[in-house]
């Protein structure tokens, strides 16, 4: 779904700052969403989050990052990834009792706010009410909007593969140079990449992934993606999101033997990336951010089907 756009006005009234995966690509990843699912899915969401516009997906984004460090929101830091105990390059794999801490992960939290969303009020119920809440059949609409966002987030970081990686804290502790300045490679995946990529972002980063959504979503449409992506979303299903979100992982995770450190993470220390590694690396990341939008739309797509089913809806489910 397109709808009429005034990034001016988004980037100066409503949006929160943002450094620039980085907040580009789950930008990026919220748009294509947005370009994919069905005119309920949309209209769903834009009512839980409050907002009209084309940018509810976009907006949220990176909300899950801005409050991980706060007093509140301390409490969902584990979330953001789940520690691969691997050995690359000789063995990539994600195993979920393995590597799951016992405070969640990126997995258990996809399962959980996935599951969140779908506890909505009969028709005509009181979605506020205190006794239903307390009875955990439903949640109120403002715990609802926020388990959305957290899921556009995660949905997007666990399309990183250093966020499924547990080697030097998912490349946190792994120093490398780019461009000539020393960045640690979890910061390159995140972040350095991708605004190469584009020709730089600056300090607009909603306008840059805004483009970059644009010609992706066309890719998938009809262009290179068109034919591979009918397949990015085989199996999944709300009825076990442990399952997709693991599948998810393991196709992240099994890219940081071919591709983040294939030579392994010792090999990789202290050298410049901003070459021939990155011609290698940056449509990696351009796959793995149409991968993370596309499933987001369908994800949210079924999310938006089973509520109306829950409400009594009688309209077929929506295709992408």
């Amino acid at each position: 779904m397109r709808l009429d756009r005034n990034l001016a006005v988004l980037g100066t009234l409503w949006l929160p700052g943002a450094a620039a995966w980085g907040s580009l690509g789950h930008i990026t990843v919220a748009y294509i969403a947005t370009d994919l699912v069905n005119d309920r899915t949309s209209a769903y969401f834009q009512d839980l989050l409050r907002n009209s516009t084309e940018h509810y997906l976009a907006g949220v984004a990176t909300w899950a990052d801005s409050i991980r460090y706060t007093k509140w929101g301390r409490f969902s830091k584990d979330f953001h990834f789940i520690d691969a105990k691997d050995d690359p390059p000789a063995y990539c794999g994600v195993d979920f009792a393995r590597d799951c801490k016992a405070e969640g992960c990126i997995v258990s939290a996809i399962q959980n706010y996935t599951t969140q969303l779908l506890l909505v009020p009969p028709p005509g119920a009181d979605a506020n009410a205190e006794t239903a809440a307390e009875a955990g059949s439903v949640l109120p609409a403002w715990r609802r909007a926020q388990a959305a966002k957290f899921v556009v987030h995660f949905v997007g970081d666990i399309h990183q593969p250093l966020h499924v990686e547990n080697v030097a804290q998912g490349g946190n502790g792994i120093h490398v140079r780019w461009e000539s300045t020393e960045l640690n490679l979890h910061h390159v995946w995140d972040s350095s990449i991708a605004e190469k990529l584009l020709g730089g972002v600056g300090r607009r980063p909603y306008e840059a992934a805004r483009r970059w959504a644009d010609d992706l979503t066309e890719q998938i449409r009809e262009g290179r993606y068109a034919a591979p992506s009918r397949l990015w979303t085989n199996g999944i299903s709300l009825d076990d999101p442990v399952a997709a979100a693991m599948s998810w992982a393991n196709e992240s995770n099994a890219l940081v033997c071919t591709h983040v450190f294939p030579e392994g993470p010792t090999a990789i220390a202290g050298q410049e990336l901003s070459g021939d590694y990155y011609e290698k690396a940056a449509p990696v990341i351009e796959l793995q951010v149409a991968k993370a939008g596309y499933r987001l739309a369908a994800w949210l797509d079924l999310i938006a089907d089973r509520v109306s089913s829950s409400a009594g809806a009688t309209q077929a489910p929506g295709e992408l």
